[in-house]
């Protein structure tokens, strides 16, 4: 056996898999239908299965036989280039692995602390209802049945010195369905109503089953704050009724900012809250009414719109979507996030310029898997910057 051209074939196979997750990332992040992506899914599991076969056997087994006395030289130009696009490949992932491991906390971070509650023990049971995926549900170490309560202190440079402690609290893609029971939403929004804020704002991905509407009298419904409640609605929301989704929530008394703008006034200051739901829903909000000395606050549903805010002068920008990658590995981090930058806004804290990008985890999702990546909700403290 020669135990360097396998170590270089798997660093091949690795390469091809680092190749088709980009892709599938990026298909994800465009407004596609379900049916569609989920094609697309299944010609990625074929590829990824099929690949290390055929190159092992190709050219490990038969052919140049690199396992065991075969010389890369005498592969034919067709697995050249074959190679060469998987290189490609192997330096995307050894890109994505230095910028998991050594990513900075953002300087606009200026503290933060988590709590976790383990909704599963609360109940006494897995709350595991009949839906689909839920033999996912089931599976020893899910984490998707504990809660991540977090709290970060936000450094922002135009904040108003008035408005120093400021809290929002940040919810973002519950997906309510049958495969979660309602006992576990209603739980967490136990957890949640607890928890002082003068904001809450959700950022999509509301429903994954119409039936789960009759569920917002007793999780969103019952939530409150002085300076509102404001939502957008996601491209899961796309999918399903969202007319229907943002007419009933409203009803409980939530906003919506979807593609447009609210103003509200809070302590002689004004902030602006603007709601971009594309590319499923709507257009971009038109902030440029906005004065100098406005405060903005963007909800949008993508993280991909980050650059877009950054333009457009935006303060704080709220944003979930990416889940975190649901299951993020030892060493290489998510792997799976459907956004046009792949895996780098996956979840957390981003500053450039005057603008903080927050990207929560989200709550559940319609593959109710959790690995080293619990469901989160946030409560955001601001602070002013002053440096």
């Amino acid at each position: 056996m020669n135990w360097w051209n396998l170590f270089l074939s798997v660093l091949l196979i690795a390469g091809h898999t680092q190749l088709w997750v980009a892709f599938v990332n990026r298909v994800h992040a465009l407004p596609m239908p379900h049916a569609v992506l989920k094609h697309v899914r299944h010609l990625h599991d074929v590829a990824l299965i099929s690949f290390p076969i055929v190159l092992l056997w190709c050219l490990g087994v038969s052919g140049p036989r690199l396992l065991t006395y075969g010389r890369w030289s005498d592969l034919s130009s067709g697995w050249i280039a074959v190679i060469a696009v998987c290189s490609l490949g192997v330096a995307g992932l050894v890109i994505s692995t230095l910028r998991h491991q050594w990513r900075p906390s953002p300087r606009a971070v200026l503290s933060e602390r988590a709590e976790v509650f383990d909704i599963e023990s609360q109940l006494g049971r897995r709350p595991v209802g009949e839906g689909p995926y839920r033999s996912l549900a089931t599976l020893p170490w899910n984490e998707q049945f504990t809660l991540e309560l977090s709290e970060k202190r936000l450094a922002l440079p135009r904040l108003p010195r008035a408005w120093e402690g400021l809290t929002i609290l940040h919810l973002s893609d519950w997906h309510l369905m049958p495969t979660i029971e309602r006992c576990f939403f209603e739980e967490v929004t136990d957890y949640v109503s607890a928890q002082s804020a003068d904001l809450i704002v959700f950022t999509g991905d509301l429903i994954d089953d119409m039936a789960c509407v009759e569920w917002f009298p007793h999780t969103l419904g019952i939530l409150d704050a002085p300076l509102g409640r404001y939502f957008i609605l996601g491209n899961h929301d796309w999918e399903q009724e969202a007319d229907v989704i943002r007419e009933c929530l409203s009803s409980h008394g939530w906003q919506s900012v979807g593609s447009d703008v609210r103003t509200i006034e809070h302590a002689g200051h004004r902030m602006m809250i603007a709601g971009d739901e594309t590319p499923w829903l709507g257009d971009r909000p038109d902030i440029q009414g906005a004065t100098e000395t406005d405060f903005r606050l963007l909800l949008a549903h993508t993280p991909d719109h980050f650059g877009w805010a950054r333009r457009q002068g935006v303060d704080l920008m709220l944003s979930g979507h990416n889940h975190g990658g649901q299951v993020v590995l030892p060493i290489f981090g998510p792997v799976y996030s459907p956004s046009t930058n792949g895996v780098r806004y996956a979840a957390g804290t981003f500053a450039k310029e005057q603008t903080v990008m927050h990207v929560s985890r989200g709550l559940a999702g319609r593959h109710p898997l959790r690995w080293r990546c619990r469901p989160e909700v946030t409560r955001l403290i601001l602070e002013r910057d002053t440096a």
